[in-house]
């Protein structure tokens, strides 16, 4: 092989590699939603960025974003590229961290999303413990009681409730979920207690409108129960404060009524009755091989917190399944989701 022939691959070669720092730029782009705001970032000038953003372009042979007077939107090629390099970006930061020895001191933004209750009454609180101990850390907590594609949100995991539906995502179980059938002493005081669940369909019976069917396991089996009642609502929360104002019995969470249930402001009916017990609290993030130590802390730290006996199921019953259980099973599912029960 002559000299001429090496230098034309060389050159061939190197007009295929792409500059780190272009798809860097690209990617500040895309979080900032304004070239202007991501110079600013980078400390460039708005047509250095501009011309990252072209060469970036011409070397992939794709346009990946289209630019007007008022915004930036991307095209399809430019959100596919967005999906696939920001986790190439955060692997490349990873290492980045794992060379500089700073495992135990995290840092960067962690987005999480979780169900909305469930992370004001079981997340909030324990933050401040963690990010005491990663002073460099930074979260970002979404709460929502929709399924969010947590990979086209761009968040690193999601704390779910339900029960594991096929995904691509990984999982890893960090509690049971016990649902009980439940009511408040003056409801009983005034309706009747049911001695059977043939006895629910006099009664008044509270769910969100997602929740149209109870699927309990009792005596007899699995027994299907539709569930249509005065109120409805999309809101759990709402069903939550109408079960406590007795105006009904409802099928709960004893993460949501365990301390309710302890004082005896909420009573368990129908005790014979329970999930098969596939319900559970999950962490799902995208991928197990490229977990930025941020996550994995954070998914170990939500785990030790709660565990196989979660702390609002103790002092409620001795029996370590749980009392009356039932778990929602019904309707269709989101993608990339658990079943929210």
């Amino acid at each position: 092989m002559n000299l001429a022939s090496v230098k034309n691959r060389r050159r061939a070669s190197a007009d295929k590699t792409t500059n780190l720092g272009d798809i860097e730029t690209f990617a500040r782009v895309v979080a900032a939603s304004s070239m202007t705001i991501a110079a600013a970032e980078l400390g460039i000038a708005v047509g250095v960025v501009s011309k990252r953003i072209q060469r970036l372009e011409a070397k992939l042979g794709a346009r990946l974003i289209e630019r007007t007077t008022r915004r930036l939107i991307l095209t399809e090629a430019g959100e596919g590229f967005h999906q696939r390099v920001n986790r190439i970006l955060e692997a490349f930061e990873e290492a980045i961290e794992f060379t500089a020895e700073i495992s135990t001191s995290l840092r960067g933004v962690l987005r999480v999303t979780a169900p909305t209750s469930f992370g004001r009454m079981h997340i909030a609180p324990h933050l401040p413990r963690f990010l005491e101990a990663h002073p460099s850390l930074e979260i970002e907590l979404d709460l929502s009681d929709d399924y969010v594609d947590i990979v086209g949100r761009s968040f690193h995991a999601a704390i779910r409730i339900g029960e594991l539906a096929d995904s691509s995502l990984i999982s890893r179980k960090l509690a049971p979920i016990h649902r009980v059938l439940c009511a408040a002493p003056s409801y009983i005081a005034r309706f009747g207690e049911p001695a059977t669940i043939a006895d629910l369909s006099a009664h008044s019976l509270l769910a969100a409108s997602n929740q149209d069917c109870w699927s309990l396991e009792g005596p007899e089996g699995a027994v299907a129960l539709p569930v249509r009642g005065r109120l409805r609502t999309n809101s759990s929360e709402v069903v939550r404060e109408a079960v406590m104002a007795g105006f009904g019995i409802a099928l709960r969470s004893s993460w949501d009524i365990g301390a309710e249930l302890a004082s005896g402001k909420l009573r368990v009916v129908l005790p014979g009755y329970r999930s098969p017990g596939r319900v559970g609290l999950f962490a799902l993030y995208p991928s197990k091989e490229l977990m930025p130590t941020k996550v994995r802390m954070f998914v170990d730290f939500m785990a030790s917190l709660y565990g196989p006996r979660p702390y609002w199921d103790r002092g409620l019953w001795s029996d370590e399944a749980g009392p009356a259980l039932a778990t929602l099973s019904c309707g269709a599912d989101g993608p990339n989701s658990v079943r929210t029960p």
